[in-house]
């Protein structure tokens, strides 16, 4: 086996790693505490990615160690003595590191996260009083699940929670269930009532910068049939610039500093959160919006609840959304994009949601509609001219995407309304349901 030994000079402090086999044999003497040495030390050995990860993070550069996020009080409602490491010491750790952990050194990305859509992303379907509770548990239950017991959690699991998040609950032994981790999603609910988890665009251990600033960290859940946002982005011109040459760019420049000349088009992270001109960077990435593009009806959103699918001041996020286009482009070549995007909106509105809205309430006033929406033609088409043709042809608008806005967009709703108003004539005329 090969020894490797080799020395990490950083700023006035002096790390030596000794290496058994890489990792296997790490040792640390760089102004750490006591208990952050033998953490890295230890797992070095036992789960030597992860401090490799660690080892060229930040955090790793300025001292933050295992510990330091790990570590909780005794009376904590997740601390436990898991780890063999710190067993029978008056050490107590947890495997969770909760946003109000990280807010301990970044209280204001969190402030702003808590601030977002993404803050609601679990608590609107797994709290009781959320705004898809009763739907979403149908859905994944009832019929996804089949009403099997053994499977009523199972598309949950390993779809939804995924992105939007889990609710932890903890075992007997403190430590989170099988079914509710790991914690992959963005509004996570964590035991030490926070929400939110931001290893999901700055993955854990490493917490790069540069990583969240690229479109694969929004593409792992913005993606698909109906919300399609990194396929709009490859249509888009930016992402055609980006999948060109965004190899070359640079991404790791200080927050506030990413500036263009950094790089040649916007990613995701450059029109939703970065500072960028005279705008400073956020966590709130419903700050820059002005529409909901992904509800049944688009309007402007005019809401200082997370928990509202209006969160945010529309008229406001234009405006910031406006400063960014105008970084590279004129304000008339910006004014005139909003324009033709807001008129592609309005014209999902009033042309094919509420005439679809309205024949459905007449349907379901005459007693027309199948109690099971999943199992009836005239539902099944209506949830997709709203859930997946309707956004794509809104969001496509938005993003400057023509084939989304166009032909996986507008053209399928007007097929949809079609067919919504052949079923809607027959069903009248027979007084049944086919």
């Amino acid at each position: 086996m090969i020894r490797l030994v080799f020395a990490i000079i950083i700023t006035t402090t002096i790390s030596v790693f000794a290496f058994d086999s890489d990792l296997k044999s790490l040792k640390v003497d760089r102004g750490l505490s006591k208990e952050g040495k033998k953490c890295i030390e230890c797992h070095a050995d036992k789960q030597p990615g992860i401090v490799s990860d660690w080892k060229s993070s930040r955090h790793g550069h300025v001292g933050v160690s295992c510990i330091d996020c790990h570590r909780v009080d005794k009376g904590s409602k997740i601390a436990s003595q898991s780890c063999p490491g710190i067993k029978g010491s008056d050490i107590y750790m947890s495997v969770m590191v909760t946003p109000k952990t990280c807010a301990r050194c970044h209280s204001q990305e969190v402030e702003q996260f808590n601030l977002s859509g993404h803050h609601r992303a679990s608590l609107q379907y797994h709290a009781e009083d959320g705004l898809n509770y009763k739907s979403m548990k149908s859905l994944m239950e009832y019929h996804e699940g089949q009403n099997m017991d053994k499977y009523k959690n199972a598309t949950d699991m390993t779809g939804c929670m995924q992105c939007h998040g889990s609710d932890i609950k903890l075992g007997d032994d403190k430590r989170p269930t099988k079914e509710t981790w790991p914690s992959a999603g963005i509004g996570t609910t964590w035991p030490d009532g926070s929400v939110g988890n931001c290893t999901v665009c700055h993955t854990r251990h490493n917490f790069n910068i540069a990583e969240a600033r690229k479109p694969s960290a929004c593409a792992s859940c913005h993606l698909g049939p109906d919300h399609p946002d990194i396929e709009i982005y490859n249509n888009s011109k930016h992402g055609h610039i980006f999948n060109s040459e965004g190899m070359t760019w640079k991404y790791d420049s200080a927050p506030d500093a990413w500036e263009p000349g950094d790089y040649r088009a916007p990613t995701c992270a450059t029109c939703h959160q970065s500072g960028i001109g005279s705008l400073n960077t956020t966590h709130n990435v419903s700050e820059r919006l002005k529409w909901n593009l992904w509800a049944t009806e688009s309007k402007v959103r005019n809401s200082p609840d997370p928990l509202s699918p209006l969160t945010g001041n529309g008229i406001e996020g234009r405006k910031k959304m406006e400063s960014v286009c105008n970084n590279c482009h004129s304000s008339l070549h910006t004014k005139n994009f909003f324009e033709q995007a807001d008129n592609h909106i309005e014209l999902y509105n009033e042309g094919y949601w509420k005439p679809a809205l309205t024949m459905k309430n007449e349907l379901a006033e005459k007693k027309l509609l199948k109690d099971n929406p999943w199992d009836d033609e005239f539902q099944k088409i209506f949830y997709h001219l709203w859930h997946h043709e309707g956004r794509r042809m809104r969001q496509g608008a938005a993003m400057g995407a023509p084939d989304y806005a166009h032909w996986h967009g507008v053209f399928e709703v007007m097929q949809d309304l079609y067919e919504l108003k052949e079923i809607h004539k027959k069903r009248l005329e027979s007084g049944k349901i086919e």
